[in-house]
């Protein structure tokens, strides 16, 4: 048996197979851990939802922001972006039946035993596990439950820019939604910067990495993450980054999790679904 975790699919269904054959997975025994964003951008979300889905216990995946956009322009809250590839989820005989799946998936899965925590995106400084945990216990119940469709009304926002034990109702929520699908610069005080979305180096004086913030109180987790891929991978320290740009005609990457290639990377070269985008 093994754990691989897999970077953003983002609709890249052959790349997602020929990975699997690169790492010999075994859907009978081994188990992938999805870094969110199975959908858009790529010309086959369907299939990979269906696949993904068709898993079962064998796949664990959190949500991405492009998970919860196709959630938001399903539940009639939001509007199909120009560069979107939702259609053939949207119209699919199996729609209701994938959405509800896709609508009831974590936003962090903790394994204690691997010693690995699973995001989006990332953590804000002041979170450490037990607050993350909360936050994200938070949100899932908002999400499956039959209100879900007033949360996407009210979820599009970049404020607040930073955390508080005070925040409460749609204040608490979009926060806690843009700290896992859509972080990745903070400033020293931990205010989020949701505006920067290029590769370190290229953001404004004062900002950087969420990973990098002095004195992060999730300093001790090893954190694995996608979201940013413009980042590249990151292997020397307690954070992995895993979104190689398979959509951008980068690579689709997975890193192993358990046995004795713990910390093995494995990638597969992909060609260009799309022109390179800040998400």
């Amino acid at each position: 048996m093994a754990t691989f975790a897999v970077g953003d699919v983002q609709g890249c269904h052959e790349e997602l197979q020929r990975l699997l054959q690169r790492i010999g997975f075994d859907s009978r025994e081994d188990t992938l851990w999805f870094t969110g964003d199975l959908v858009n951008r790529g010309p086959g979300s369907l299939e990979v939802l269906r696949f993904v889905k068709g898993l079962g216990r064998r796949a664990l995946c959190v949500l991405g922001n492009h998970d919860l956009h196709l959630l938001a322009v399903a539940a009639g809250t939001a509007a199909l972006r120009k560069d979107d590839t939702l259609e053939a989820v949207l119209a699919a005989p199996d729609r209701n039946e994938l959405l509800d799946w896709l609508r009831r998936l974590p936003l962090l899965h903790h394994d204690a035993s691997l010693g690995y925590t699973l995001v989006h995106a990332g953590l804000p400084p002041q979170w450490d596990l037990d607050l993350a945990q909360t936050c994200a216990h938070d949100l899932e119940t908002v999400l499956r439950s039959d209100h879900y469709p007033e949360f996407f009304r009210q979820m599009y926002g970049n404020e607040p820019r930073r955390w508080s034990p005070d925040l409460a109702g749609m204040d608490r929520l979009r926060f806690i939604v843009n700290c896992f699908t859509r972080l990745r610069y903070c400033d020293t005080e931990g205010n989020l910067e949701l505006k920067a979305k290029g590769a370190p180096g290229s953001q404004a004086p004062g900002l950087l990495p969420w990973f990098e913030v002095p004195g992060r109180e999730s300093a001790g987790l090893h954190i694995l993450f996608g979201h940013w891929s413009t980042l590249g991978e990151i292997r020397d320290r307690n954070v992995h980054a895993l979104d190689t740009g398979c959509v951008w005609g980068g690579r689709l990457t997975a890193l192993r999790l358990d046995g004795d290639d713990s910390g093995g990377w494995y990638s597969v070269d992909c060609p260009v679904a799309q022109r390179p985008g800040s998400d």
